[in-house]
């Protein structure tokens, strides 16, 4: 069944295939969670193609045959925990949480079909990071370098084009974040650790659970630039790790 319903998703006809699964009653029994999506209505401000079922199924006519499964089944799952976080606040429509509850769901769909760990792993990573294309000009440069070196990071970024194009239309972050692949060459976004664990001890650190911070402080700066070195690194740690207060 899952490799019948991935051929569906990825020979190109994959909205065709889903609308008919709908209308012959099999939708509701194979995968109900995306039955589910029918009739739940969206934030028109954000959304103004309509509800999640139909915006799911815009989704799907943009993927290309050929495209891999990942991407198809994240394009998918990718709003799969709306249903169930659906309410109407005083302001508009909201869905507090469903990227957390759509991953838990998209997982057991991933188990049920017996998708393999490698391919469960990005389809998760697809659904967790879909919503982060929203923040991507506010975040700190370690924060974007780290968000963009995701592993199959095109997938990340397909599914984000295809679901603004699927709603508003809106492509801002987008284009910013292609911008920012193509200024930036792989070294920076993935540069060469500037010290390691053993420079640590070497320096008289008591190896530790203290060390994963220490080392994710130190990448931090060399990422946003305001470390370059091995003994700029290491005169970062002792001013602001101490190893006495360690």
């Amino acid at each position: 069944m899952r490799d019948e319903l991935t051929k569906m998703l990825t020979e190109g006809r994959a909205r065709r295939a889903f609308e008919l699964l709908d209308e012959s009653g099999l939708l509701k029994e194979v995968l109900p969670e995306i039955s589910a999506m029918k009739g739940v209505e969206q934030p028109p401000q954000f959304h103004p193609e309509g509800d999640v079922f139909v915006h799911t199924m815009l989704l799907l006519e943009k993927l290309p045959a050929g495209c891999s499964p990942t991407l198809a089944w994240g394009a998918l799952l990718h709003d799969v925990g709306k249903p169930p976080t659906f309410r109407v606040a005083p302001d508009r429509i909201r869905f507090d949480g469903h990227v957390e509850v759509g991953v838990k769901m998209a997982a057991e769909i991933c188990r049920r079909l017996r998708c393999s760990n490698e391919e469960a792993g990005q389809i998760l990573a697809l659904v967790d990071n879909h919503m982060r294309f929203a923040d991507v000009q506010r975040m700190k440069e370690s924060t974007l370098k780290k968000f963009l070196r995701l592993p199959s990071f095109d997938e990340h970024l397909e599914l984000h084009r295809m679901d603004c194009l699927s709603s508003n239309g809106i492509t801002e972050s987008y284009e910013f974040v292609r911008e920012k692949l193509q200024a930036m060459p792989p070294e920076a976004i993935r540069p060469q650790p500037l010290i390691t664990g053993q420079d640590l001890i070497d320096t008289g650190y008591e190896p530790g659970p203290r060390f994963k911070e220490i080392l994710g402080a130190v990448e931090d700066a060399q990422l946003e630039g305001r470390i370059t070195s091995r003994e700029a690194a290491l005169q970062f740690v002792r001013r602001d790790f101490p190893v006495e207060q360690l």
